[in-house]
C-alpha cells in the first residue's frame, strides 16, 4: 500500500504544504467549473477564475510556462465568457448554446496556430525547449485555447476539444509530477463527455421545437 501511495503522492514531499493545500483547492474549484458547464450554469465562471487564479501562482512558481498562460488565457477568457453568457441576445434571452459558423471555424485554426507559434517563441525565450514534454504542453496550450474561447461563445464544440486536452493532459501532468492535477484531467474527460451529451441534447431540442 505505501508503495502505491509513494508512486502517486511521492513527489510532493518536497512540496510546502501552502502549495499542496493550495492545488487542491484549486483542482476542486476546476472540477466545480466543468461541473456547472455540464449543467450550462453561469457559475462554470467564477469558480473558473479562483482555479485558475490559484494555478497561475502555483505554475509560474514551479516554472512551466506553457501551463501558467493556458490558466492565465482562461482567468482572461473567463471574465470574457462570464460577459457573453449572461448578454441578452433580445429582451428576453441570454447567448444560447449553437454550433460553430465557417467563420468561427477560421478564427479556431488561426488560435490555434497563433498559439502554437507564441507558446514555441516563449519557451525558446526562456530556454525551456528542452524536454519532449514542452512539444506536449505547445500542443494542449493550442488545444484548451481553442476550446475556451469556444466555450466563451457558448459553441458546442468546445467539449471536443476540452475532452482531447483532458486526455493527453492525464498522463502529462502524473509525468510532471502533479498527481491531484492528474486526477482532476481524469475527471474533467469524464465531464466533459457528460457535458458534450447534455448540451447537444439541448441542441437537438431546440432544433425539433424551432
Amino acid at each position: 500500500m505505501s508503495q502505491i501511495f509513494d508512486f502517486l503522492f511521492g513527489q510532493y514531499a518536497d512540496y510546502s504544504t501552502l502549495h499542496i493545500i493550495l492545488e487542491i483547492i484549486a483542482v476542486l474549484f476546476g472540477v466545480a467549473s466543468v461541473f456547472f458547464a455540464w449543467f450550462n450554469k453561469i457559475w462554470v465562471y467564477p469558480t473558473g477564475i479562483i482555479s485558475t487564479a490559484i494555478f497561475v501562482y502555483l505554475l509560474l512558481k514551479w516554472g512551466l510556462l506553457g501551463d501558467m498562460m493556458i490558466n492565465a488565457y482562461y482567468f482572461l477568457m473567463s471574465i470574457y465568457g462570464w460577459y457573453i453568457w449572461t448578454r441578452k441576445v433580445d429582451e428576453t434571452n441570454v447567448t444560447p448554446i449553437s454550433r460553430t459558423t465557417s467563420m468561427e471555424k477560421t478564427i479556431g485554426v488561426l488560435i490555434f496556430i497563433g498559439t502554437l507559434i507564441f507558446v514555441y517563441a516563449v519557451y525558446i525565450t526562456f530556454d525551456k525547449w528542452n524536454n519532449w514534454t514542452a512539444y506536449v504542453d505547445t500542443l494542449t496550450t493550442a488545444i484548451f485555447f481553442v476550446g475556451m474561447w469556444l466555450m466563451a461563445r457558448r459553441k458546442i464544440e468546445n467539449w471536443i476539444f476540452w475532452i482531447i486536452g483532458d486526455i493527453i493532459s492525464i498522463p502529462l501532468y502524473f509525468y510532471k509530477g502533479f498527481t491531484f492535477s492528474s486526477l482532476q484531467y481524469l475527471i474533467f474527460t469524464v465531464l466533459a463527455v457528460f457535458g458534450y451529451l447534455a448540451w447537444k441534447k439541448n441542441l437537438d431540442n431546440k432544433i425539433v421545437i424551432a
